[in-house]
């Protein structure tokens, strides 16, 4: 309760009782320890200190990229290709989700771009890899038959017919010598790359004896004249009539002739080319592996339930990732392995074949993947992510890429930390100096404002960015701002002869219109910046609208608050200091 009022003094004038001060301070401290305990650094799961606001790309440094669905032909029609904006859009999240990136920016603008901004990353070419990975995954059967073998002549000739002789690599139409067979070049056979999870399903590629007297290469093998073998005098012979090698140097002049509409007519129904992912180092030479598949795939992955994670083969120490297929993907996998038993099959990963294992027994749902020679365990570990992530609708295409270096953040931050120090100074000493006590509590408030946005921003997992720390400053001005507003309405009413008390509650009740106008109108303009913005525009508006909630809070409630203890402790007659 009230003390009992002074002789001559009206109702309204009676002090507000101690009990609802104490409520309002509580409320108060109970909102700046929240913010406090929100600001406090946590631990990472690897016992690492992890910043309670997290920075943005402008602040700490990272990697924006924008990309774009490639249709070059534009087969595609506006149906399409939205579904496959969102298809992809999604893709890349849960992509990015399984990077471990923190607060990601990953957003479609327009009707065909979308914009991915990853801050803080240590790795950008990997994460750039991931994001454009198409993942589309295949096993195919090697194939085991000449037909490819018997169509080169009409191939080579073909080629020569539509780029001309003159045209073609002088290396690539010259007789080849003998070389050496494949074995002997490599020693061994290329690592298993599939097998069922548990059980040895997948035979060692080297139990495929060499044949002793193949000792020529493919193009000495041609009858034809030697200036009209471009493409056969670039193969050498491997152990299977379906795994070719190629020097790594004439891998581009290869691609050139695979490009070929010559090529392309020649090849054996059901056939196709694919390259290995993997260089093979032997004899101090590089060289590529060219197979012979069957274009009907067995599986594809989009019969894979899950992936993952990435491990270790403790006998070979080669990285693999395990597998699993749905329902209906064991039924297919079983009706494609069971009658190929024996036979090579390879794991082909964006068009590239990963390895080429023997199948040595019925492969139904659970197989892994293992990775060939050369490939790291990270490697293996992207594989897993992008293969649980599913595969994207089409290719993507990056048509805007740039990063921020983290000294251009530290630059940022030093220059924002600046600018907000020397805007608080300045407001600081002028409410002080215009306004006095009033003064005082409006710096006593505004202190407890940039508490709760720094606590909001930590609790809401908000990110700061350089425009961030713009919409910061501009929100402590609006704060300043509905300070100004009500201690205007004070004086005036003060000046018009009415107690202390009056002109205080007067002076609220006439500024909150002005304050809820311009808060309100602000609030609506930040809402259409942070729907339709992107990146640092989204940044600055998310600022601006915590700054704008807890301006509006401390103005009303915080400053109002330090007014109600500041006349309990003094007479309700003597003037206000403001």
């Amino acid at each position: 309760m009230g003390r009992l009022r002074q002789k001559g003094t009206r109702l309204e004038d009676w002090p507000v009782s101690m009990s609802k001060i104490r409520n309002r301070l509580l409320v108060i401290l109970g909102l700046i320890i929240v913010s406090v305990y929100a600001l406090v650094p946590k631990t990472g799961p690897t016992g690492e200190k992890v910043p309670a606001i997290n920075l943005g790309l402008d602040l700490q440094g990272g990697m924006h990229l924008a990309v774009e669905v490639d249709d070059p032909d534009n087969t595609l029609t506006a149906e399409a290709k939205a579904q496959a904006i969102e298809t992809t859009l999604t893709t890349i999240r849960n992509r990015i989700d399984e990077f471990g990136v923190r607060e990601p920016t990953i957003q479609r603008v327009g009707n065909e771009r979308i914009i991915v901004e990853l801050a803080g990353i240590d790795d950008p070419e990997r994460a750039k890899a991931i994001v454009e990975r198409t993942a589309f995954l295949e096993f195919k059967l090697v194939r085991e038959d000449d037909n490819f073998r018997n169509a080169l002549p009409r191939i080579d000739r073909g080629i020569v017919q539509e780029l001309g002789a003159e045209n073609l690599r002088g290396a690539a139409i010259e007789e080849a010598e003998p070389e050496s067979q494949l074995s002997d070049i490599l020693g061994t056979q290329a690592d298993t790359a599939v097998e069922a999870a548990g059980d040895s399903t997948v035979a060692e590629p080297d139990s495929v004896e060499a044949d002793p007297t193949a000792d020529e290469t493919l193009a000495e093998q041609d009858t034809g004249e030697p200036n009209l073998r471009p493409l056969t005098g670039l193969l050498l012979e491997g152990t299977h009539p379906g795994i070719m090698l190629v020097a790594e140097e004439e891998v581009p002049t290869v691609e050139r002739y695979l490009a070929t509409e010559a090529l392309r007519n020649a090849l054996p129904r059901n056939t196709e080319l694919r390259w290995g992912a993997q260089a093979t180092a032997a004899a101090g030479a590089a060289y590529r592996e060219l197979y012979v598949l069957e274009s009907d795939p067995i599986l594809t992955g989009d019969l894979l339930q899950d992936a993952g994670p990435a491990a270790r083969d403790p006998q070979f120490n080669q990285p693999y990732v395990p597998f699993e297929t749905t329902r209906r993907g064991s039924r297919v996998f079983q009706r494609g392995t069971a009658p190929n038993v024996g036979r090579y099959m390879a794991i082909v990963l964006d068009s590239r074949v990963q390895s080429a294992p023997v199948i040595r027994q019925t492969l139904s749902r659970r197989a892994q993947i293992e990775m060939g020679g050369g490939s790291s365990f990270q490697e293996a570990q992207d594989l897993a992510l992008v293969l649980r992530a599913g595969a994207l609708p089409m290719p993507i295409r990056v048509v805007e890429e740039h990063s921020v270096s983290a000294s251009l953040g530290a630059d940022s931050i030093s220059q924002g930390r600046n600018a907000f120090i020397i805007g608080i100074i300045g407001v600081v000493l002028l409410m002080i100096w215009y306004y006095r006590v009033a003064g005082v509590m409006a710096v006593a408030a505004l202190c407890v404002y940039v508490l709760f946005v720094l606590g909001g921003l930590a609790g809401l997992g908000a990110t700061l960015t350089l425009p961030g720390i713009a919409g910061l400053i501009l929100s402590v001005g609006m704060a300043v701002d509905a300070n100004v507003l009500i201690f205007e309405r004070i004086r005036e009413e003060s000046d018009a002869g009415k107690t202390p008390r009056t002109a205080v509650d007067a002076g609220f009740a006439q500024a909150l219109s002005a304050i809820v106008d311009a808060n309100l109108t602000t609030l609506i303009t930040a809402a259409i910046l942070y729907q339709f913005g992107t990146g640092p525009i989204r940044g600055f508006a998310v600022t601006l609208v915590i700054g704008i909630i807890a301006s509006f809070f401390t103005a009303l409630y915080v400053t109002r608050t330090f007014f109600l203890v500041y006349l309990e402790r003094r007479s309700p007659t003597e003037p206000l200091s403001i």
